[in-house]
């Protein structure tokens, strides 16, 4: 029996997703464009960097004078437009690799200014606006403010730049993806913009670019076009759907060793640490990351093609809108919807299949998740992949997609489920 018969896909909903690939050409068409020039760029980097079949052997231990390494860094550095990069597997996720940028460059009496407003929950905990950890920034003598973004999602230029003109900044953060917010992405171009306003006062204040979800959607990356470190996971875009574990810093150089310090020790930074058999998974998930990338900005249009089809509500970004990173979202309108939505999801995936997603409690969060997840790597979400607070107007979020054939079919169950 075909899949789509056993997922129980109705022939309304298969015309629709006929005529979305029609109507989405264009913008699949603008998308492939992307994919070719960052294609050209990350291979150049492996040409440049003569990486070598040697450089996928195992080091362990201590890591130290691990040359193979060193490239995979330098590989990084220049596919991103950064001056170093820190590559590693002990960083465990996106935000292992914020925390460890943020504690690695500020200190008691720093300043940190959020300029997109409240940052995602995990984050929230970091900075001490939330939760009680000890370990917080503001538990530990870092002063924290934030300025929200305009009513059309575009930075506040006055405010940030009278709050740098005023002195005491060391840092501002910029949230490039929604996080569990209802705005929508920050483009690089937009992230130029506000980088060259705050440097044209004060060229020592750090801008350090959370740009988890945004790697590869873009022509070009924050550090492209002056952001001084910008910090990801390497179970997002870049890891390409390959690397089952890590994390990515890349900026400045003097700020990526200080970091490596945080994550080592001081005076050790990037010299300590082996790979542990991970060179060629970080190497492979660079090398296809434009492509996959592509496959899940494709998806993400193909759901809000869809939605808006069916008259769902509050979908962003629109299909025919210019992304910035590879979320989609939309308001379900229910918890059931929600539910059914990521159970839906989950009945498609290659993993688990047989998995019922349910509200339950998740590490970091202050509400509900529900979450459909049937990756191969626990956690990726460059795989196809929703998660959302059960909290109201029950918007799911969307992300992922390495296969865009393969998505669609887990998209269209995910739509028939909701929907029935």
């Amino acid at each position: 029996m075909d899949i789509l018969d056993e997922l129980a896909i109705d022939g309304n909903l298969r015309a629709l997703a006929e005529q979305a690939e029609v109507d989405l050409a264009p913008y699949f068409k603008k998308a492939e464009e992307v994919c070719a020039e960052n294609s050209k760029k990350v291979l150049k980097a492996f040409i440049d960097n003569r990486v070598a079949y040697q450089d996928f052997e195992e080091i362990n231990g201590y890591g130290f004078f691990d040359p193979s390494r060193d490239k995979i860094e330098r590989v990084f550095a220049q596919a991103l437009g950064a001056e170093d990069a820190l590559v590693r597997p002990h960083i465990m996720s996106g935000t292992n690799a914020i925390w460890l940028t943020l504690s690695g460059l500020l200190h008691p009496g720093d300043t940190l200014v959020s300029i997109t407003g409240t940052p995602y929950d995990p984050l929230c905990n970091i900075v001490g606006i939330t939760g009680n950890s000890k370990q917080s920034l503001k538990n530990n003598g870092v002063k924290y403010e934030q300025i929200e973004l305009l009513p059309d999602g575009n930075f506040d230029t006055q405010k940030i730049t009278d709050r740098i003109k005023k002195g005491g900044v060391s840092m501002v953060e910029i949230q490039r993806s929604r996080g569990y917010s209802h705005r929508e992405g920050i483009s690089v171009s937009q992230i130029g913009e506000i980088t060259k306003a705050i440097k044209a006062i004060d060229k020592n204040v750090i801008v350090m670019v959370d740009n988890c979800y945004g790697e590869m959607v873009e022509k070009l990356e924050p550090t492209d076009v002056g952001a001084d470190i910008m910090a990801g996971s390497l179970m997002h875009n870049l890891g390409g759907g390959i690397a089952t574990s890590g994390g990515y810093i890349a900026g400045k150089e003097k700020y990526v060793a200080e970091v490596a310090e945080r994550l080592t020790a001081p005076c050790i930074g990037k010299d300590l640490g082996a790979n542990y058999n991970q060179s060629i998974k970080f190497l492979k998930g660079l090398y296809l990351s434009p492509q996959t990338v592509l496959n899940a900005v494709k998806s993400a249009m193909f759901l809000s093609y869809m939605l808006n089809k069916l008259g769902y509500k509050n979908i962003s970004p629109k299909f025919d809108q210019i992304r910035t990173d590879i979320v989609q979202t939309f308001d379900s309108g229910s918890e059931e919807a929600l539910t059914k939505f990521c159970q839906g999801l989950q009945k498609a995936s290659p993993i688990d299949s047989f998995v019922t997603p349910i509200p339950s409690e998740f590490p970091g969060y202050p509400h509900e998740e529900v979450m459909a997840a049937g990756t191969f790597t626990q956690g990726s979400t460059i795989e196809i992949t929703c998660d959302a607070p059960v909290i109201a107007p029950y918007t799911a979020y969307m992300q992922g997609g390495i296969s865009y054939e393969y998505s669609k079919i887990a998209l269209l169950s995910a739509i028939s489920n909701m929907r029935r």
